[in-house]
């Protein structure tokens, strides 16, 4: 996995130099306005696709049904728990403080009498997760999402997604172990758990979804748009770099 984000680093630097003349270009077409690479998206989708139905599906089904739904909502729990605290820290880069202390106390309770996180305590106290990330801090600061791509293995992403991504990755209890096989460990649990959670949403998905790369990436748009804006997004401009081009106005 952080092999892949360093791969996602060094593509970026080539994404970036061309980025802004191929999305003004793309703009003209409708539906593609920040998806001037779909051939080659569309190829990595596939290929996506084709690892989750052969490999990643028929492990997370098996996980799911070996392993209780407690102890995955536990896992749940502990690598969350890292998660708040990088939302902490991203809240307070947004000028967020009141949302940045409660997640510095959701953390700290779930550390401290959750277990490491394992139980979620804080809920229970009327603290609930925020999900700030390092994407939305950038598209806070007014930097925009750039065109659409899609990364092997990390699927959906944009040009300013795709720089943040590394620190976004690499905030997991795996930077507490310097040892290779336990960072891979906990690197493929994380992967697995994940996907477990989502096999009802996927099988929905095949269900309902004619274009199934297009529903994912106008969903996938829509949702960053709207936790940049904290839910509260602005109605969408035509001529807007960031808006999808069907995307309804707000969440």
């Amino acid at each position: 996995m952080r092999r892949a984000a360093s791969l996602a680093v060094l593509a970026v630097s080539l994404l970036l130099t061309a980025g802004c003349a191929t999305v003004r270009e793309a703009r003209g077409g409708p539906g593609q306005r920040l998806d001037p690479w779909e051939s080659w998206n569309r190829k990595v989708f596939a290929f996506n696709e084709s690892l989750d139905e052969n490999v990643l599906k028929p492990v997370a089904t098996v996980y799911s049904n070996v392993v209780p739904q407690m102890v995955r909502r536990g896992v749940d729990n502990f690598f969350g728990n890292f998660g708040d605290a990088w939302s902490a820290i991203n809240n307070f880069l947004q000028g967020k403080g009141e949302r940045g202390l409660a997640d510095v106390m959701r953390f700290g309770t779930n550390t401290v009498f959750g277990v490491l996180g394992l139980i979620d305590i804080a809920s229970e106290f009327g603290l609930e997760h925020q999900y700030e990330d390092l994407g939305q801090t950038l598209g806070t600061w007014g930097v925009g999402a750039g065109a659409y791509v899609v990364w092997p293995v990390l699927g959906p992403s944009t040009v300013r997604e795709s720089v943040a991504l590394p620190l976004d990755l690499s905030v997991s209890p795996a930077l507490a172990f310097h040892d290779g096989p336990s960072k891979y460990t906990l690197t493929a649990l994380r992967l697995v758990n994940t996907r477990a959670n989502l096999l009802g949403a996927s099988r929905v998905l095949d269900d309902i979804a004619l274009d199934k790369y297009t529903f994912v990436r106008d969903a996938y748009l829509q949702r960053r748009r709207s936790l940049v804006y904290d839910g509260e997004a602005p109605p969408l401009d035509p001529r807007e770099p960031d808006a999808p081009a069907s995307a309804p106005a707000g969440n």
